[in-house]
């Protein structure tokens, strides 16, 4: 109740033609009866607490946005200053007030630290190319409760230099509060008093991690800073540990028995949380008729319970390199949900009836129990179909003929999506491989196979199918959504690929298919993945929403989340919606809560996923600098991915990226061009322009700061590939025409 008289406060303030009242104007317009007076002033209070509402020095309330003032999150750059980005705002038309970042000076953020949520003062409106500027009025939420950084001591007082290099002041520690920490030790770190009026940030050591040269506290310091839970409540496990370790008669009653068909699993060689399996046959028609098979989470992990809630914490597993934080414990996560080989297992099934051309013509949606006939991985899948391996053919002779249909289907539905203009960004991702002591003993860039798109394909077809399915039922669901790029950024890599000798098709609204042209243009190039890099940095993040927009990069009307429910917790979520549904047990009750809970649902798991991506992106930043350490000295080859004022950022063909920083360039003065992303020599005309091939020496790497650092040795190649093939079409072109005249004249 209380939240809906909240959304009826800000409804009405949200109003074009609101000018902000005193509390007895505002009560008067809303009709508030004079005995629930004390409970609205609790809401207003409540409301101004969340950032939602603002109240002036004259007692006035109204959104932020009446007082010159913003509400988003800060993001604090190393050298000190930092950019607020607001929050989602909309209008009483349900219209999105988009706002740009607000630039923050270092002496204007006022005790803020990184990733605070901020009440901004705009101080200058953005104009003639420059940035909004403003200052932090109040900081709403904190989010660095802890801090994780490295121990010093001095004859007078202790303190802990953050590993987070854009909290830039040092955490005092009281003597009484040290926890006999020694210099060098990796600490974690309570912040008692908040920094304000520039006096420093105060804490207390919770956590001695260890040396911090010794093996894994790295990545454990890592995991630390990102506040993930590796340990499970006791309660937790409690509960786990009184499920059945297998599948009894009793659980199997009014499912579909499915355990005498051909499904397997296909996952990587260290996968253990096995969640989803496929089966395939040809229909006497000619169609294909493709089963998906994922685990049944939701009958073990009932809503409200412990498990439940410590899932929906943690939101989604996290992938570590050489750890896995899991979302559930190991005796669900790799026993009884994960669907191991010739064992009874309780799976969701959707079976899809498909034709040639790629659409799904039926399909059903149920329960059933399964028994997996073989646990495959990507590489041995890959040796079957492509390198006809035949040890491997001979091993799995009966299963030979299912993986090629699949692989049939699989191209068919590839083919299909890229028709219809989905983004396939497979510009190789890095490969870390580490020893038993979580050194790095390679990096290098992988591509993926006709197996792991096998699997893509079908999960992608999977999680349209189902969307679909409920979304023309009108039930309350979980879709995963990705919204039409920000026109200001698809702009500015408009700019940035003519630099480069390509265009994008299209004006206006840019449809995914001309992204994904120019994708394919560029593919096998060497400015392939700059390109495809910059792409993804210019859409939108895809994330979880109670409302349906389609998917952009997929180029699909209707996507969820369904076939993971191990490891994400949207599909867990949208499991228990599908089956109440199903058997028709979706109660008005039941409806009334969904509706009003999956919005706080669906933001939770997008922000825990994207602490997750943070994490698992600081691991591997942090491993590739590891790895380089050995090269110092050494020279290699790179592509200039990235100019700014302060230097050249060069990405070798590894996926490591390092800077050359703009100080170590002595042979000139470097004018840094932000439109076309270049810099030129101001004395010798030298031009550094981004996808230029250079040459380039490591010489420092930091641990701290996750960074390698180059110096530049020379160019090897000028021109990106489309420009140099330009140049020559031009010059052959004019050969031609001298040689007719050439002719004419004799």
């Amino acid at each position: 109740m209380k939240e809906l008289r909240k959304q009826k406060i800000l409804d009405f303030m949200a109003q074009e033609t609101y000018k902000p009242f005193l509390l007895e104007e505002l009560a008067g317009f809303l009709a508030v009866p004079g005995e629930e007076m004390e409970l609205f002033k609790t809401i207003l209070d409540e409301l101004e607490a969340e950032g939602k509402i603002f109240r002036s020095k004259k007692k006035r309330y109204g959104l932020p946005r009446h007082f010159n003032m913003v509400i988003g999150r800060l993001e604090v750059n190393e050298r000190g200053f930092g950019f607020v980005i607001p929050e989602d705002e909309y209008d009483d038309k349900g219209r999105k007030l988009i706002k740009e970042d607000i630039y923050i000076s270092p002496d204007c953020m006022n005790g803020a630290m990184n990733n605070d949520i901020v009440c901004v003062h705009i101080l200058y409106k953005s104009s003639q190319g420059k940035r909004a500027e403003g200052e932090i009025y109040k900081v709403i939420k904190r989010a660095n409760e802890t801090i994780v950084g490295t121990f010093q001591s001095s004859k007078y007082f202790s303190y802990v230099i953050p590993d987070d290099k854009r909290i830039r002041e040092d955490i005092l520690i009281p003597k009484d509060e040290t926890l006999n920490a020694t210099d060098g030790q990796k600490v974690v770190v309570q912040i008692t008093k908040w920094p304000e009026n520039f006096k420093h940030a105060e804490g207390k050591v919770i956590e001695i991690l260890g040396d911090k040269h010794s093996p894994h506290v790295d990545i454990l310091s890592i995991i630390r800073s990102f506040n993930l839970p590796e340990k499970f409540p006791e309660e937790v496990l409690k509960q786990a540990d009184e499920i059945s370790n297998v599948v009894t008669e009793e659980m199997i009653a009014g499912r579909r028995d499915l355990r005498n068909q051909v499904i397997v699993t296909i996952d990587g060689e260290d996968a253990k949380d096995l969640d989803d399996a496929v089966s395939i046959e040809k229909t006497p028609e000619g169609h294909y008729k493709l089963g998906v098979h994922i685990a049944d989470v939701s009958y073990y992990v009932k809503e409200g319970t412990p498990l439940d809630e410590e899932a929906y914490k943690r939101g989604t597993s996290v992938y570590l390199l050489n750890r896995v934080i899991p979302m559930l414990p190991p005796k669900l996560s790799n026993g009884i949900c994960s669907l191991n080989p010739n064992t009874d297992r309780l799976t969701f099934s959707v079976v899809m009836t498909i034709n040639k051309e790629g659409q799904v013509i039926d399909h059903e949606i149920f329960e059933s129990v399964i028994k997996t006939t073989a646990r495959m991985t990507y590489t041995e899948v890959y040796r079957i179909l492509v390198d006809k391996d035949p040890e491997l053919c001979e091993k799995y002779k009966d299963l030979v003929g299912t993986f090629k249909t699949m692989e049939e289907l699989a191209l068919i539905l590839r083919k299909k999506r890229m028709d219809r203009g989905a983004l396939d960004f497979d510009f190789g991702e890095a490969k870390i491989i580490l020893d038993e002591n979580g050194k790095p003993v390679d990096v290098y860039k992988f591509k993926s196979t006709i197996a792991e798109q096998i699997i893509e394909e079908f999960m992608i077809v999977c999680n349209e199918t189902v969307a679909e399915h409920f979304y023309w039922l009108d039930a309350p669901f979980v879709y995963r959504i990705h919204e039409k790029p920000d026109k200001e950024k698809l702009l500015s890599f408009g700019n940035l690929v003519r630099i480069l000798g390509y265009r994008i098709k299209g004006s206006g609204d840019i449809h995914p298919s001309a992204l994904q042209a120019l994708l394919e243009e560029v593919r096998g190039e060497k400015e392939e993945r700059l390109i495809s890099t910059m792409m993804l940095r210019s859409l939108q993040k895809a994330r979880y929403s109670h409302e349906n927009v389609g998917h952009y990069g997929l180029a699909s009307q209707y996507y969820c989340h369904f076939t993971s429910p191990i490891r994400r917790y949207p599909d867990l979520i949208i499991h228990r919606i599908m089956k109440q549904i199903l058997k028709g047990e979706m109660s008005k009750s039941k409806l009334e809560y969904y509706n009003s809970a999956l919005p706080e649902i669906s933001r939770n798991c997008s922000e825990r996923e994207r602490t997750a991506e943070a994490c698992e992106q600081a691991v591997d930043d942090l491993k590739k600098v590891e790895y380089m350490e050995q090269f110092l000295g050494e020279t290699f080859e790179g592509i200039i991915s990235g100019i700014t004022s302060f230097g050249i950022f060069v990405e070798l063909d590894n996926t490591v990226e390092g800077i050359v920083k703009l100080s170590t360039m002595y042979d000139d003065y470097y004018i840094y061009d932000e439109e076309m992303y270049t810099l030129y020599g101001e004395m010798t005309g030298k031009e550094y322009r981004i996808g230029d091939v250079v040459k380039v020496k490591v010489v420092k790497t930091d641990k701290d700061a996750r960074q390698v650092e180059f110096e530049l040795i020379g160019i090897i190649e000028k021109e990106s590939s489309k420009r140099k093939n330009k140049k020559k079409k031009k010059n052959s072109s004019k050969k031609s025409s001298k040689k007719r005249k050439a002719n004419l004249d004799s």
